[in-house]
């Protein structure tokens, strides 16, 4: 089996719930050894959301896989002194606490610039490490509506909208792993470990597109605009005739003309009205109008055969059933299955797929302290007599 990509990086994993444990996941996915320190009662992760037979969340077997999970009380001076060693033998640090409280237990960057110069030290919170706003409480639903997801989101005139997902949380482990291959590979170049620091307020000002020199050349404040996207028309969801929907996108003008052919409208498709992007802006409500009503009277596998003919752009809207039935999906290996207790489970792979070093699901999620022998025991060295003297203090949770 081949090499994976980040084989030999070691990584300390001290964050909770999903940013920093999805920048974790990523990691391990593609061969990083993640050690995953939970607090004795485990990840609060563990108990979200659906729950399997044991009591655990189906999600945390995703979440969580690849990882080695031991526990420490943090709390405790000999807690700290044992995270401590594991960090001045680590490759990167994940930690998304509250700005600060690394600090604290004497466990900030400072800590580990003599002991561990090539450290990369990972810092996800709400609103970065410094700042006015560095020490507030940072929810992704909160910093997805400051950093301005959710002032586009929704329809005109009503409330905002929020996806249901964590996608505030989930971007922004996306940027902790990109800060972190980057950091690597500079530290590879010659140079030093460094502080990786992301807001997640700032993973969502990322997605902005042109909202910002827009408003700042223009004027112009981008508000929600519904299935749309304001200024590329047509692109929206239309309703068919069995009650399920369709995305269409024909904002390219040559696609445009043969979206509008093979819906039956010739005289739409020769508009100069609407021969470019602008005239269509400008002429959207008729468009869209001509759009509904030639869905509306086709079920929505007929609208996509047409459409696909005509090669235009467009597709279904798919539930994770619909995902799990469909052979592309089945053809590009998007899920994996792990077993749970004699149990088989599918969970999503994790991308991008790599040609010559593709990550992989090596074992899911495992239960509280599973690692805690091997890496605190063997690793750094503990005698037993030690380390039942530790279980028993409560330092380090029984597995």
């Amino acid at each position: 089996m081949n090499k994976l990509p980040l084989e030999g990086i070691r990584v300390i994993e001290l964050g909770q719930l999903l940013a920093g444990p999805f920048a974790g996941t990523l990691l391990a996915y593609f061969g990083a050894e993640v050690i995953k320190v939970e607090p004795p009662e485990g990840d609060p992760i563990r108990g979200w959301r659906k729950l399997d037979d044991t009591g655990t969340s189906f999600w945390w077997r995703s979440l969580g896989r690849n990882k080695k999970c031991i526990t420490l009380n943090l709390r405790e001076d000999e807690g700290v002194e044992l995270a401590r060693q594991l960090m001045d033998g680590a490759d990167v640090v994940i930690e998304n606490f509250r700005p600060g409280t690394l600090e604290k237990w004497g466990l900030g960057p400072e800590s580990f610039r003599e002991s561990n110069p090539g450290l990369v030290y990972t810092r996800i919170s709400g609103y970065g490490q410094d700042g006015p706003w560095s020490q507030k409480a940072g929810f992704a639903s909160v910093c997805e509506g400051v950093g301005g997801f959710r002032y586009l989101n929704g329809f005109p005139g009503g409330r905002p909208v929020r996806p249901n997902l964590s996608m505030g949380d989930t971007v922004a482990g996306l940027h902790a792993a990109l800060g972190i291959v980057m950091a690597l590979l500079e530290r590879e170049r010659g140079g030093t470990g460094q502080v990786v620091d992301v807001a997640l307020y700032e993973a969502i000002f990322n997605l902005l597109e042109a909202v910002v020199p827009e408003y700042d050349g223009a004027g112009e404040v981008r508000g929600p605009s519904g299935s749309t996207v304001t200024g590329i028309v047509p692109t929206n969801t239309y309703p068919c005739a069995d009650g399920k929907y369709v995305i269409i996108g024909g904002n390219g003008d040559s696609i445009f003309k043969r979206l509008m052919t093979a819906a039956g409208r010739p005289d739409l498709a020769d508009d100069e009205r609407l021969a470019t992007n602008a005239g269509r802006v400008e002429h959207e409500a008729e468009i869209d109008a001509a759009l509904e009503e030639w869905c509306s009277g086709l079920d929505s596998e007929d609208v996509l055969g047409i459409l696909e003919d005509a090669r235009v752009p467009c597709g279904p809207i798919y539930s994770v059933a619909d995902m799990f039935e469909h052979p592309h999906f089945r053809a590009r290996g998007l899920f994996e299955q792990v077993e749970i207790n004699g149990e088989p489970l599918e969970i999503p792979a994790l991308r991008p797929h790599m040609a010559g070093s593709p990550g992989r699901t090596r074992w899911p999620g495992p239960e509280v302290g599973s690692h805690n022998e091997e890496v605190l025991r063997d690793s750094l060295g503990l005698s037993d007599a030690e380390y039942e003297r530790l279980v028993k203090a409560g330092i380090i949770a029984a597995e």
